[in-house]
């Protein structure tokens, strides 16, 4: 961690508890500034707060009282998820008070080099893609970001020599100034988080502010089969490496004659690579790109390739009954993520989707239904998923109270041969925690089924 003053006696408000805020908190304490932590939620059973408060930290919870913003404070640090709508907020941008999220602290005190990973999907298998080329590369690589680790938390464990692989969402990118990954990598962008951004060029921007800062020595790793990314990059200074899935990227990766190939260099035959579907190969090319501007030696990239079936709750293979396949694919929040696992699949797939209803219609998912036989739904959206599975001309329609019950229902309509894919196109808050709760209780349910 580099040694900084840049928080030393600053009033800082930390805004939201959660993982994030709790490591923020403790390390700008540690740093020598002055936190307070406010949440919505009450604290009082609360163990991090409590861990705060020994620490000297004043913690508040159960709102979020104006009285707090008669202080003043010289940044704030909020949770992602928490909009600029929040009356606290407001009060800061009207004053002009720095908003910032802890991805910008992390940026601040490591010494490592950044690999930055955002895009509305795929975000979290490239990013351990990329960080288990590194390690089989014999680079000492660490995870953080948004795939489950705080990145000012990691980030104050890192030396120079250990790149830091970072997935970051539209969320935390808004809340950067001086933020610049040495790689950063734009995957993909659709109509996502609109209740949160309110435009997609408002969402797009949020994404573009991976490249902000970089400068003519770092990269950017973006899709050049996506029209939109490609605009979002053009005011970039760092040098453009392209990936592509349908035409020849010279400066990048890409497909020729079923091989992938970087900069004209053979890396690996297509038929090698397990891990199915085309999206994950749009994936595997941005990672490649990545690890190989970091020196990755094509040995490691193809043994990672020969082994790597997917991470857990994204496409995750869970196991077979009777010759029914089952696949948790909870991380699909959107319908990009579920068109992309249904068209990955060429055996007769039963659908299990539903989840928290953000005002959206499901007509974009009609064409990907039509390849699937059955569909089962749950949740605030069962009815909206109903409908767009009647409209593609599916026969059997079934909606149930949640995952746990969809599962055996699932089953009972199954043949041997047959996916059972849980890829539920929606959050998961309306009935689960996060998508991780919703995933293991489809996982746990298929386990009970051998039981039963």
């Amino acid at each position: 961690m580099k040694k900084t003053t840049e928080y030393k006696d600053k009033q800082i408000l930390v805004l939201g508890l959660a993982k994030s805020g709790f490591a923020a908190a403790k390390l700008l304490h540690k740093l020598g500034a002055k936190v307070v932590v406010n949440d919505q939620k009450s604290l009082e059973d609360s163990q991090e707060a409590a861990v705060l408060k020994e620490l000297g930290i004043d913690v508040i919870g159960g709102g979020h009282p104006q009285h707090l913003m008669s202080s003043h404070f010289d940044l704030i640090v909020k949770n992602p998820g928490i909009p600029y709508s929040n009356p606290i907020l407001e009060s800061a941008l009207q004053r002009d008070i720095p908003i910032i999220t802890e991805v910008e602290i992390a940026y601040s005190i490591t010494e490592s080099d950044i690999i930055g990973i955002t895009g509305s999907n795929g975000k979290t298998t490239t990013t351990t893609l990329i960080y288990e080329m590194l390690k089989e590369g014999n680079m000492d690589a660490y995870l953080s970001g948004n795939i489950g680790t705080v990145a000012c938390e990691v980030a104050a464990n890192t030396t120079s020599n250990q790149p830091l692989v970072m997935e970051l969402s539209s969320f935390q990118l808004m809340g950067t100034i001086k933020f610049r990954p040495k790689i950063a990598i734009l995957l993909n962008i659709f109509n996502a988080h609109l209740d949160y951004h309110g435009t997609i060029e408002a969402y797009g921007e949020a994404k573009a502010n991976i490249f902000k800062k970089q400068m003519d020595t770092d990269f950017a790793v973006v899709n050049a089969d996506d029209s939109i990314v490609m605009e979002l990059v053009k005011g970039t200074n760092a040098q453009i490496v392209p990936f592509s899935m349908n035409q020849i990227e010279k400066n990048g990766t890409y497909i020729k004659d079923d091989h992938l190939f970087y900069k004209e260099e053979l890396v690996i035959p297509i038929a090698d690579i397990v891990l199915p579907g085309k999206h994950n190969l749009e994936n595997i090319l941005a990672a490649v790109a990545a690890v190989k501007i970091q020196g990755v030696p094509n040995e490691a990239i193809q043994h990672v390739l020969r082994t790597f079936t997917g991470v857990k709750h994204r496409l995750q293979y869970v196991e077979s009954i009777k010759g029914r396949k089952f696949y948790n694919d909870s991380k699909a929040t959107n319908i990009l993520a579920t068109q992309k696992a249904i068209t990955a699949f060429q055996d007769p797939t039963i659908l299990l989707a539903g989840g928290l209803d953000r005002g959206n219609s499901f007509d974009e998912l009609i064409p990907a239904l039509k390849r699937v036989k059955a569909v089962i739904t749950f949740g605030q959206t069962a009815e909206k998923i109903s409908d767009a599975a009647k409209a593609a001309g599916i026969n059997i329609i079934k909606t149930v109270d949640n995952v746990e019950k969809a599962v055996p229902e699932a089953y009972a309509l199954s043949e041997e041969g047959d996916v059972i894919l849980l890829s539920p196109a929606c959050a998961s808050w309306d009935q689960y925690k996060t998508f991780e709760q919703r995933g293991d209780m489809f996982v746990e349910s298929v386990h009970k089924l051998k039981v039963d």
